[in-house]
């Protein structure tokens, strides 16, 4: 069923062009991720689409009674409610349903409709929901006041907004920013089980290949389907560019062929002649294949590290009554990448302070090098000033700008970074958060630096953008630190992480997943000890009994398949861990923590059964043969 269809869309601002002619439909339960060049028009689309904004021309078709969810990008609440309030408003439909069914407001035709959307969006159990997802996606508590609320705070609330209703169409822009790890894996859950349709937009290569059924690239004003998730969606562009490449080529070469022909003259201008000089000019004027620009990032190269660059030793940190971490010990070399995850609110930006030296731990010791100079991208990207042009912005209005020991022209770099000529004069405030994001980059790397800091540089760029991001990354001699919760692109660049977890910080060698793995092997241990503690205790507990106890009927009847279950959960936790050790698990970094969690559960069956069967034989042996 067809829950929203757009046809020949057409949206231009000024001299650009975003949407030319548009078309798509959205059917139900599809989750379609929508990708493109950050200023291609994705958000516009959206917005077009949750009748937020309107088309030059075209329209839009929706199911009768179809109800919308919308995270927008730049998007409002209200600070004078609360958090809930402020999720329940995105349930206001239902909330007015219930009102009036519960008072009888209406005739019997409308209590009925008033009911079935009740139940359609299961608005009894609202509260409950509210409840569940703000516990899942850590928002502050239900009472505070959204008004002292950060940035990243007030979207997740706007983000449980969206959800609250559970709309037959979830529009959501960059769902996963100021999210941590663990919430957009439990996101990911809730979107592959939700029962709506999902268009999304997203930076996030794991979000995409996971939730996606379905790509629509915004290219150069139109729109490309392609079934299947992002790995499919690559695949299958791969594909789409090699065909027109080819038909470029032959183009071209009748052109040649043909441009040869004419300029030769033709004494007798038959009519098969004027054919041939009609094809020409009708070749001649179809428009070649797009080429999509890629973002040149360029850093300049890094002055001389010293020995030291950052060290901490034994550090500890504490912000009024609350400690952040204790004991931590961390070097940093040349060269290496180290990136910095976990919870929002743990102190990771904190972290960051203190190895800039500034911010004094409250003990122990944090040495920056003295031969250290800082780039810092920070996470608000305050560090524009907004008010005058990109020209103004990286220039000051200068044609020349200082690229590390060299001079540029301040027009050809912004160029480097996907800005054109037209664009060059336009006000900071106007661009998008993507091209915000990009003109960050274009500033701050542009003074060089032996140490980058970068906090939640992946949030808004585009993909293509990313990778390009990664690229320069991975070839920078210097040191990096990174904050992110992006999970590809920690594992593209980093071969340190710093984790902060439940029980402290945890320094691990190697990329996320390696780090995840780890992880994995450590709680896997730790549970092995406690199941061990816990049958030891229970023997203790077995041999106090002044009179050892008998099996029952119900247990001697368990004994007898006891043990054949437990040599085949023993068989089955071999078998998933030959499978995490195969090379088709091990290269695709989706399926890694998917089958941890498979043999985690099979471990704790196999020791469950193990521990079951043991004190069963050791009551039977305890038993008088009758």
């Amino acid at each position: 069923m067809t829950l929203l269809s757009a046809n020949e869309l057409r949206l231009a601002y000024g001299h650009q062009t975003l949407l030319d002619g548009v078309t798509l439909a959205v059917a139900a339960g599809e989750k379609v991720g929508l990708v493109g060049r950050n200023g291609c028009g994705k958000t516009s689309l959206l917005k077009i689409i949750a009748n937020e904004n309107q088309a030059d021309s075209g329209d839009i078709s929706a199911r009768r009674g179809l109800r919308i969810g919308y995270l927008p990008q730049e998007f409002e609440i209200d600070p004078a409610l609360s958090v809930y309030d402020n999720i329940a408003a995105g349930a206001a439909d239902v909330v007015d349903a219930i009102t009036r069914y519960e008072n009888g407001e209406g005739t019997e035709t409308e209590l009925g409709e008033y009911l079935t959307l009740i139940e359609h969006t299961d608005g009894w159990n609202l509260d409950a929901r509210i409840t569940a997802l703000a516990n899942a996606l850590g928002t502050p508590p239900l009472e505070a006041e959204t008004g002292p609320l950060s940035g990243g705070e007030k979207r997740r609330v706007a983000l449980c907004r969206a959800l609250a209703s559970q709309p037959d169409l979830l529009l959501l822009d960059e769902p996963t920013n100021h999210l941590d790890s663990e919430s957009i894996r439990w996101l990911e859950d809730f979107l592959k089980t939700y029962s709506g349709a999902v268009i999304f937009v997203t930076h996030d290569r794991y979000f995409l290949n996971v939730i996606a059924t379905r790509i629509i690239e915004i290219s150069d004003g139109k729109a490309y389907s392609h079934p299947g998730n992002y790995t499919a969606f690559l695949e299958s562009k791969a594909i789409r560019q090699g065909i027109a490449e080819n038909a470029e080529k032959k183009r071209q070469k009748f052109l040649k062929d043909e441009l040869e022909w004419v300029r030769a003259g033709v004494k007798a201008r038959t009519t098969k002649s004027r054919s041939r000089v009609d094809a020409f000019y009708k070749v001649k004027d179809k428009d070649a294949p797009v080429r999509e620009g890629e973002m040149d990032l360029l850093i300049p190269p890094p002055p001389r590290l010293g020995n030291t660059i950052v060290d901490l030793e034994d550090v500890s940190i504490t912000l009024g009554d609350r400690t952040l971490f204790r004991h931590l010990n961390l070097s940093l070399e040349e060269g290496q990448c180290t990136g910095i995850v976990g919870k929002n609110g743990v102190g990771k930006t904190t972290l960051l302070k203190i190895c800039l030296d500034q911010l004094e731990p409250t003990t122990g010791t944090a040495i920056l090098g003295k031969q250290v100079k800082v780039n810092y991208i920070d996470q608000s990207r305050m560090q524009l000033d907004g008010t005058g042009s990109l020209l103004d912005e990286i220039s000051d209005g200068s044609e020349k700008i200082s690229f590390g020991n060299e001079t540029l022209g301040a027009r050809a770099y912004l160029k480097r970074f996907l800005f054109s000529d037209e664009r060059i004069n336009e006000r900071v405030d106007l661009l998008s958060g993507g091209e915000r994001a990009r003109l960050m980059l274009a500033k701050v790397l542009k003074t060089g630096g032996n140490v980058i800091v970068l906090d939640e540089p992946t949030n808004d760029l585009d993909l293509q953008s990313l990778r390009m991001l990664e690229e320069a990354l991975a070839a920078f001699p210097g040191t990096i630190i990174c904050v992110s919760h992006d999970r590809y692109f920690l594992d593209r660049i980093c071969d340190q992480i710093v984790a902060f977890e439940d029980d402290g910080v945890k320094v691990s060698p190697g990329n996320f997943s390696y780090y995840l793995e780890k992880r994995q092997a450590r709680e896997n241990a730790a549970r092995a000890q406690a199941t061990a503690a816990n049958r030891q205790a229970k023997k203790r507990t077995a041999a106090k009994q002044d009179k050892p106890r008998k099996l029952t009927l119900a247990e001697a009847k368990e004994l007898e398949t006891l043990e054949d279950k437990v040599m085949a959960s023993d068989e089955a936790v071999t078998a998933l861990q030959e499978k995490l050790s195969s090379p088709e698990v091990q290269t695709d970094f989706e399926q890694i923590p998917l089958v941890m969690a498979e043999l985690e559960a099979a471990k704790k069956t196999a020791d469950d059964l193990l521990l079951r069967w043991e004190f069963l034989e050791e009551v039977k042996a305890n038993t008088p043969n009758p």
